[in-house]
């Protein structure tokens, strides 16, 4: 009977433990999510005004660019309704003079349309090309939840690349326009995922600077570095409950698997001394595109800093890879 009773008791704490351990383990994976996709609300992501005023404190010969844009009304806003019924944001500008040529330009983690402001520059002001800049979901003036990690975000990124076309084409009278996305960090990502999914014959090429190869690994480089976390049990959790309730999973976000499908050229820029998204990534990708492609490994240089330290080189490298593609 004593015998009996004493395997119950062992059944009954072991049973208690594992509820423990897996509450624990839910808990944890709910804020791993919370802070990862949802960014704590992502206050700088939606700081429109603020934005603004990192953008001129960081790149200070944009400003009397951008502010003659804003008072002439010349960046101008659009929205669409994306097929969840989400209201999507985006900033655009005409070239000065008309042109066919296109770029669409995608911000990285917890930033917005404003925060690639310096890309639009070297495009608009420096290579007179009309520009497209979306707001990501739960980005700048874009609705949703929690952020996509460039994933879903390629879907409305094609939906947006549809919409540039229709607005420069019915502006200058053209058939179609001659585009080129790109993005930097999450923005670069994204512009890979994209660059893997079947393109209109207006796409001529990418340049994705510092993205990651996939979710999984920008997540368990995160992890370990901030936390000093393994991948297991945790990400494991996560990514399984992120599935569940978002309906995709770290591992099969992944712009690796993207390029490979990739027909168009692509230009990969990344930083050598990029721990954030660290620079194996990079080589990474570029070792998994097939095809046209060029590769810009800035020596010195940190995550996505590559245009701030080094401007005109930036833009004369970028202005190189696309002329070969866009006339």
């Amino acid at each position: 009977m004593k015998t009996n009773q004493k395997k119950k008791r062992i059944i009954q704490v072991t049973g208690v433990i594992l509820i423990l351990i897996i509450a624990l383990l839910a808990g944890s994976s709910l804020y791993l999510q919370w802070y990862a996709l949802q960014a704590q609300g992502n206050p700088r992501g939606k700081d429109i005004n603020g934005s603004y005023e990192y953008m001129y404190e960081t790149y200070p010969h944009i400003q009397s660019w951008a502010d003659s844009l804003r008072q002439n009304k010349a960046l101008k806003d659009t929205f669409i309704i994306a097929d969840d019924g989400s209201r999507l944001h985006a900033l655009y500008a005409y070239a000065d003079s008309v042109t066919d040529r296109t770029a669409v330009i995608v911000h990285g983690y917890t930033d917005n349309s404003v925060r690639m402001l310096h890309i639009g520059y070297l495009y608009h002001h420096d290579l007179k090309y009309n520009i497209l800049l979306p707001d990501l979901r739960f980005s700048g003036l874009s609705e949703g939840s929690y952020l996509q990690m460039g994933w879903n975000d390629r879907k409305d990124v094609l939906r947006w690349m549809d919409i540039a076309n229709g607005i420069f084409t019915r502006h200058g009278g053209f058939s179609q326009t001659q585009m080129v996305v790109h993005g930097i960090s999450m923005g670069g990502a994204t512009t890979v995922c994209v660059s893997g999914e079947p393109q209109q014959p207006y796409v001529r090429c990418f340049v994705e600077d510092c993205g990651f190869t996939s979710v999984w690994d920008e997540f368990s480089g995160e992890l370990k570095n901030q936390f000093g976390l393994p991948e297991f049990p945790l990400l494991y959790a996560a990514s399984t409950m992120t599935k569940l309730r978002y309906g995709w999973s770290f591992t099969e976000a992944a712009a690796r698997k993207q390029v490979e499908k990739c027909t168009l050229p692509m230009f990969f820029i990344h930083g050598d001394q990029d721990t954030f998204v660290p620079t194996w990534m990079g080589d990474t990708l570029y070792a998994h595109k097939k095809g046209e492609k060029e590769y810009w490994k800035v020596p010195g240089v940190e995550h996505a800093r590559s245009y701030l330290q080094f401007p005109k080189l930036y833009t004369e490298k970028v202005k190189n890879f696309t002329e070969k593609y866009i006339h």
